[in-house]
Formats: structure tokens, sequence, C-alpha cells
């Protein structure tokens, strides 16, 4: 299993698009898997043979893993095309130099066998992030922890065992009782992946930032109508017009009339870092969990423009295909809980954000408008922010400056 970058340790192989006696090419894909943050192909990159493949479909791999065995067909000799010792990523920063044996060239002399091309050194002990670090507070070399893990990963209670003391010889305890369930009645499904990405950032999110949630309620009805007639603009032909179009653009230019809320709270240096760009997030949901793609540097956009990159994103999103550099970096968030027909909620930041906005449900309501009640669209809007950046102030001008464009979409002009 190759490295996946983004500090990401272990990947679930959704399926193989070859098998054993396959023909493959170099840069053929040869299966998808999806780590914590997305599904990705992994192609190959070399000619040959599929001789084996040694994990299927649902395993869990940690990085370092070999996970499928093909043969080149370089001088009808079987060789390693790649030694272990080297992991390319599938996203990042590049790979880490290391020895590697590659394809003889033409003319060259192949190694006679197999095992000819096999290092010789000793793999690193495999273990997460979190557990070399306690592994180095105790003082434990993980070369001499015994794995109990699953693909032989070390784990917090193998380290904790290397330290503890030998038990008293004694009687040996009976066995826990392993609880069970009604299968009939329940269905227990593994927490991992995306969903367990998710999860940890979300409570992380929920009890590192404190958060503040404002709501505000908005007659939009004008913006429904700049809908439609955007609809019939050939400057926006083939591209989707939407309220989240609008509304969007409503948040960007709120954020360029208060930019100190386009920031991030830097807890290792105790600084606040202000952005003097928006990369803006779309909560999506897909069959895998909640991702947060983000539009880079969506303040730059014209309007058409915008529309073409949140287009994309909802449809690269929904197809399983948003690569993990697609989640990095975003600034601010915009959930759409109106699509499903909720009036408002409370939204959780997005790790390292300082504002997230929740769009409700938009729907006819009556309304005081020109001194009489009558029926119009009106949603409700939430913010949430962090308010070790932002204060109640300069919230609450963030939400009521993106309230008055849906309200009077003109200012879209006037203030963009």
């Amino acid at each position: 299993m190759p490295d996946p970058g983004e500090g990401l340790t272990e990947a679930e192989i959704l399926k193989w698009y070859v098998q054993p006696g396959d023909t493959v090419t170099d840069g053929q894909v040869v299966c998808e898997v999806e780590t914590a943050k997305a599904a990705v192909e992994l192609p190959s990159p070399y000619d040959g043979v599929v001789d084996e493949l040694r994990c299927g479909e649902g395993d869990v791999v940690a990085v370092g893993v070999p996970i499928i065995t093909v043969r080149t067909t370089a001088a009808d000799t079987p060789v390693i095309a790649e030694a272990p010792g080297r992991q390319p990523v599938l996203v990042g920063y590049g790979v880490a130099a290391s020895t590697t044996e590659r394809r003889p060239r033409k003319g060259s002399t192949a190694p006679a066998s197999w095992s000819d091309t096999v290092l010789t050194s000793e793999p690193r002990p495999l273990a997460k992030p979190p557990v070399r670090k306690l592994a180095k507070d105790l003082g434990v070399d993980l070369a001499t922890v015994t794995p109990t893990g699953p693909d032989g990963i070390i784990t917090r209670e193998d380290v904790h065992a290397a330290v503890a003391p030998a038990a008293p010889a004694g009687p040996v305890a009976a066995p826990a009782p392993v609880l069970a369930y009604d299968t009939a009645r329940e269905t227990r499904i593994p927490v991992k992946g995306v969903r367990k990405a998710t999860a940890a950032a979300m409570v992380g999110s929920a009890f590192t930032a404190p958060h503040v949630t404002e709501f505000v309620t908005v007659d939009v009805t004008r913006t429904m109508k700049l809908v439609e007639e955007l609809k019939q603009d050939t400057e926006f032909a083939g591209l989707r017009v939407n309220p989240l179009l609008l509304i969007s653009k409503a948040l960007l230019v709120a954020i360029k009339r208060n930019p100190d809320v386009n920031a991030s709270w830097d807890e290792a240096n105790q600084e606040i870092v202000q952005k003097h760009y928006v990369n803006l997030g779309i909560a999506a949901a897909t069959p895998r969990g909640l991702i947060v793609p983000n539009i880079e540097d969506a303040h730059a956009k014209t309007l058409p423009q915008l529309a073409q990159a949140l287009g994309e994103l909802v449809s690269t999103a929904r197809d399983g295909r948003t690569t993990p550099a697609a989640m990095q970096g975003g600034t601010v968030t915009i959930t759409n809980v109106g699509v499903f027909g909720v009036d408002t909620g409370t939204p959780l930041l997005n790790p390292g954000e300082s504002a997230i906005l929740a769009i409700g449900a938009i729907k006819p309501q009556p309304w005081v408008h020109k001194g009489k009640v009558r029926p119009r669209q009106v949603t409700t809007l939430a913010l949430s922010f962090d308010h070790r950046l932002v204060d109640g102030e300069l919230g609450s001008k963030v939400l009521a400056d993106v309230a008055a464009i849906l309200e009077q979409p003109k200012r879209l002009i006037t203030w963009a």
C-alpha cells in the first residue's frame, strides 16, 4: 500500500480491477482504495502479469503492506518491479529516496530468480503516529514489540504490554465473555474510511473551538426571481444556476467587507492567521459519508466561473471522485440543509476554519412586505463561528451582510 500522504496510515481496498493472470500496462488502474479523505484509484507503474492479489476487497491495509504482486515480462524472467522500500505517495509531496530494483533494460541480464531482488534490510515496524509517540514517551523500541493489530500493526495495548511488569504466577483467569447481539434485530457497521475521519474531525472541532451560532430569517423572494432570470441568460448557458450559487456569492461579498472573519487559530504558535484568499468549502453528502471539498480562490471568480466551479464540485462529489487535495486548505464552508426540507441547524466548524454558514429550506411564508402581510419566499440562515477569532459583533456583521444581499440582490453589484 503506497503512502496516501496527508498523514494517513492506512486505506481500505474497495475494488480490484484485475485478477491473477491478467496482463497490466504502465499507468493502468489496478484497484480503487478509500482513505480517510477520499476514494483513490491506484495505477500500476509497470508492465507485466498479475501474479497474486495479496489483499481482498474490504481489507483495511496499512501503508507499506504488499497488496499485489506483478511479474514483469522483461527478458521473460520474473523480477520485482519495485522494491518494498520505496513507497510512492498517492497525493502530497512526492516520495522519499530509497533503494529500488527496476526492470532491466533490453539486452541486460535479468535477475536469476524472484528472491534475488528482495531487500535484506529489516522493515520499519508498522504503527500509527500516536502509537509511535506513546512508545517514544515510554522509552519502548517498537522493533522489540510484538504486534497484535490487523496486518501486523502495533497498537497502544502492545506498547503498554511491552513495559508492563510480568504477572505473578497463579490460576489463569477465564476469558471475558463475548457479548452477543441479535443479528435479526440489529446491524453493526464498522466505522472506517471517510465516516471515521469525519467523526474524529467533528469531535475535535466541537471540543476544541468554542462555537457560537447566530440565526437570521430572510425574505429571499428577489433572489429567487434573479435565479430564474440568470437561467435564461446566455452567459450561464449549460451552467447550474440555483440559490446556492447566489448565497455563495453573497457570503464571499460579506467576507470581503469583513475580512477578519476569514482566519484560523494557530494553537502551537498562539497566533491568528488571517487569510487573504477564500477557499470556499461546500459540504456534500455522499454514499461514503460527509465530505467538504472546496473551491480554490473562490473570491476571485466571476459569477459564471463560480457557477461552473460549483457544478463540477457537486458532480465530482456525487461520483465519489473527489481527491484528497480538493478537501485541503478550506477557509470558510457552506452547508445546505435546506435540500432535506430542514428549516435550520447549528453547524459544526470544519476543523481549521473560523466560520460555517447553514442554509435552511426556502419556502413560502406569510411576511410583512410594504406594510402588508403577503406570501414571500423565506429562509433561515445560521452562522457558526469560532469565538476565539470572531466576536459577536463581527459574526453579526457577516450574517447581516449576507441577509441584506439576499433581500436586495442588487447589492451584489454595489458591494462586490
